[in-house]
C-alpha cells in the first residue's frame, strides 16, 4: 500500500460536534502524520420560490452563502482537531450523487484514504441497488474505510480477509494490497494484524461425484486444510503474521469473515472490492457487498493498484427546485 499522506473524511452532517467518521479519520491522520481533509458535498437542490423574491441578492450569492455556512460548520470541527496538532483543511462543493462527489474530491486532493460513515438502514438486495455505500466501495480507486461504529480504535485487532485461491478470478495482487493496508493501519494504531482465509473443505469434483466413505471424506478434508494452510502461510510470510493469528475456516467467505470478526471482536476488517458490472456482477456477486450488511465492525475496502482507470464524470453544479 502506498504511503498515506492525505486522508479525506466525508462528513455527512457538518452540524455534529464530532462525527464518528471524522474522529477515526483524525486518529489515523495523527498516527500516520497525514493531512486531514474534511469534505462535505451539498447534493440537495436549492429551493426557489417561483417569483425568486427570496433571492434578491442573486442566485450566485445565495449559492455562495450556503456553501460558506457549511464550511463554517466544518471549520468548527477543524479547530478542535488542530488543537491536537493535526493538520486539517476543509472543503465544500455542490456536487451529486454523493459517492461520485467523494471520489472526485479524493482524486482532486490526492487522498490516499477515504473515510466515510455508513448510511443508516439495512440493505436487502445486495448487488442490485445503487446505494451510496456500495457504489463508493465499488467505484473508488482510493481505499475506503466505511465506519459503522462510534468511538476511536484502541490497539485494534485488524482482520485481513484474503483469498489465496483467487476465487472468481480475483487479481493475484489483491491479497497483497489487503495485507499491506492491514499492516499499515495495525502498525499505526499499535494494534495486531490477523488474517482469515475461507476454503472449500471438499473439492467440487468430490462433491459432484459423491459416494465417498466417511474415512475418505475425512482424508480429503484433512488434505484440503493442509493445502489451505500452506497457501496462507506463503501469503502472509512477508508481513510476519504468526500461526496463532491465522484463521482457516472451511466455510463460504461471507460466513467465515463474519464468524472470525465476531470471535476475535475485531473492530476493523480489511477486504477487497472489485468493480464488477453487468451480468457478471449479478451472477457472481461481490463478497464486500454481501458482508457489508452483516458485519457490525468497520470495513476497509481496497483494490489492486490500477484496477480502475475510469474516474467519475466531471463535477456537477448546483441544482434548483421551484415551489410556489
Amino acid at each position: 500500500m502506498r504511503p498515506i499522506r492525505r486522508i479525506l473524511a466525508a462528513v455527512k452532517d457538518p452540524a455534529l460536534r464530532m462525527p464518528p467518521g471524522v474522529a477515526k479519520a483524525a486518529q489515523l491522520a495523527h498516527a500516520l502524520g497525514a493531512e486531514l481533509v474534511l469534505f462535505h458535498a451539498i447534493s440537495g437542490p436549492l429551493r426557489l420560490q417561483k417569483d425568486l423574491s427570496s433571492f434578491k441578492e442573486g442566485l450566485v450569492t445565495t449559492e455562495r452563502q450556503a456553501r460558506t455556512a457549511c464550511r463554517e460548520r466544518l471549520e468548527v470541527i477543524a479547530r478542535r482537531l488542530r488543537h491536537k496538532h493535526i493538520k486539517v483543511v476543509t472543503s465544500v462543493r455542490w456536487d451529486y450523487p454523493v459517492y461520485e462527489a467523494i471520489i472526485r474530491e479524493a482524486l482532486r486532493v490526492g487522498a490516499g484514504l477515504v473515510v466515510a460513515e455508513q448510511h443508516a438502514g439495512r440493505h436487502t438486495v445486495a448487488g442490485l441497488l445503487q446505494l451510496t455505500d456500495w457504489e463508493l466501495l465499488r467505484l473508488s480507486p482510493v481505499p475506503v474505510l466505511l465506519v459503522k461504529r462510534p468511538g476511536v480504535y484502541r490497539r485494534p485487532l485488524v482482520l485481513a480477509a484474503v483469498d489465496p485461491d483467487h476465487t472468481y478470478s480475483k487479481p493475484a495482487q489483491l491479497d497483497g494490497e489487503i495485507l499491506g493496508a492491514g499492516w499499515v493501519v495495525a502498525r499505526a494504531l499499535r494494534g495486531t494484524l490477523h488474517a482469515v482465509h475461507a476454503y472449500m473443505p471438499l473439492p467440487l469434483p468430490v462433491i459432484v461425484n459423491g459416494a465417498l466413505t466417511d474415512k475418505e471424506v475425512a482424508r480429503v478434508q484433512a488434505q484440503s486444510a493442509r493445502i489451505a494452510a500452506e497457501k496462507l502461510e506463503r501469503l502472509v510470510r512477508r508481513v510476519g503474521i504468526p500461526e496463532s493469528r491465522r484463521h482457516l475456516i472451511p466455510r463460504h467467505p461471507t460466513d467465515a469473515i463474519e464468524q472470525v470478526a465476531a470471535e476475535t471482536r475485531s473492530p476493523l476488517v480489511v477486504m477487497g472490492a472489485l468493480a464488477r458490472s453487468g451480468l457478471k456482477r449479478l451472477l457472481i456477486g461481490n463478497t464486500a457487498e454481501k458482508v457489508l450488511d452483516h458485519l457490525t465492525c468497520d470495513v476497509l475496502a481496497v483494490k489492486p493498484a490500477g484496477l480502475i482507470k475510469r474516474s467519475p464524470r466531471t463535477r456537477r453544479s448546483v441544482r434548483y427546485t421551484v415551489f410556489r
